[in-house]
């Protein structure tokens, strides 16, 4: 006996024939509180109650009913218990609407920081280049004594050049050209932009710093804050980063290097954002494949661990890091030898090719 789920019942099968089923309401608000309810992971009344013993599952979600495996239950169609096509769409697009409502998950709107940190940096590059070049036509020299958030702050806040030299305690002779005060007006102006995104993302970090700390402690310690929502990000949520293989942990934000491995038979990539990471970036480029393909496992374990509320494990798993990553340079130091090509005509090259021009073949 197998026990199945479709989206206008629960059935209970063995073969291809159904020995008992329970139809759901033909309400579809009913209908699609009920799937929601399957994709949230919980077990419908319905369920239940057809449960037998020893019987199987088709859906890993009813794991704790029977064993899950593979069935085809394409046999079972809503035409043979007097549901329409019409139904199901009504159910769908009800199901829809609960889906939108639901509340946004923490996991999920740290994903949403990280991405809008992302497009603060991005904002934040392009105005302070454009600062530089104007201020800088004004003031030089500022580069050399403030940087970044500083930078802007004293441009916003202060402006005048020989304001700045006191505060900063300098004395110098400038080789800036002079400005007008309304040009100085409009310069302040965009430094205070700056500054504010400066602040902004400054807010953010601090906002992901601690919804990571709770949401996932063991990623978070392992890689760092940053690093681990970015992974979130890009896996969609946390629950969908425990469920995916180390393997493609190790590739995520590398998925246009992989299509083009894929499409044009270019070297594959060797690892995705944990690149940014100091175990992989500092590693020399012939052991940088080992050390992500670990990395990528002990991420996938802490995802688990996380997503599950599990215990704090990272303190294990980074020192088993730093010792697979010892293990890898002391068993690789030297770079690999290259493959010498052969010497001789390319395979590709035709017969009769690289003749010169004018020689005729036959003498």
């Amino acid at each position: 006996m197998i026990l199945v789920t479709k989206w206008f019942g629960v059935f209970l099968c063995e073969g291809t024939e159904v020995r008992r089923f329970k139809l759901f309401e033909k309400e579809p608000k009913l209908v699609a509180r009920k799937l929601a309810a399957v994709q949230r992971g919980e077990i419908l009344p319905e369920e239940r109650e057809l449960a037998v013993r020893r019987m199987k599952v088709a859906d890993p979600r009813l794991k704790a009913l029977g064993k899950p495996m593979v069935f085809d239950s394409s046999f079972i169609r809503p035409e043979a218990y007097g549901l329409t096509a019409e139904l199901m769409q009504r159910v769908m697009v009800e199901l829809g609407k609960i889906r939108v409502r639901e509340p946004l998950s923490e996991d999920r709107s740290i994903a949403q920081a990280i991405r809008a940190t992302d497009d603060l940096i991005e904002e934040i590059n392009l105005l302070s280049e454009r600062l530089h070049e104007w201020y800088g036509v004004y003031f030089p020299e500022l580069g050399d004594f403030a940087v970044d958030a500083e930078y802007a702050r004293l441009v916003a806040e202060l402006g005048d050049r020989q304001a700045i030299m006191d505060h900063l305690g300098v004395s110098l002779e400038s080789v800036g050209t002079d400005l007008v005060e309304r040009d100085l007006e409009v310069i302040r102006g965009l430094g205070g932009t700056l500054s504010e995104l400066y602040r902004r993302k400054e807010a953010l970090d601090a906002y992901i710093l601690e919804g990571m700390d709770r949401v996932a402690p063991n990623l978070s310690a392992l890689l760092n804050p940053n690093l681990a929502a970015r992974l979130i990000s890009l896996a969609g949520g946390l629950q969908r980063l425990a469920k995916l293989p180390s393997s493609t942990v190790q590739l995520l934000g590398a998925e246009k290097a992989l299509f083009l491995h894929l499409r044009s038979g270019k070297r594959p990539p060797k690892h995705g954002v944990i690149f940014q990471h100091p175990w992989v970036n500092r590693s020399p480029y012939w052991q940088r494949g080992k050390v992500a393909r670990s990395l990528g496992g002990k991420i996938s374990i802490a995802a688990k661990v996380d997503a599950y509320r599990g215990e704090f494990i990272a303190d294990v798993l980074k020192e088993q890091m730093e010792r697979r990553v010892a293990e890898i340079k002391e068993k690789y130091p030297d770079p690999p030898r290259r493959e010498q090509r052969p010497q001789g005509r390319p395979q590709h090259q035709r017969h009769g090719q690289g003749r010169k021009q004018g020689q005729n073949r036959w003498r």
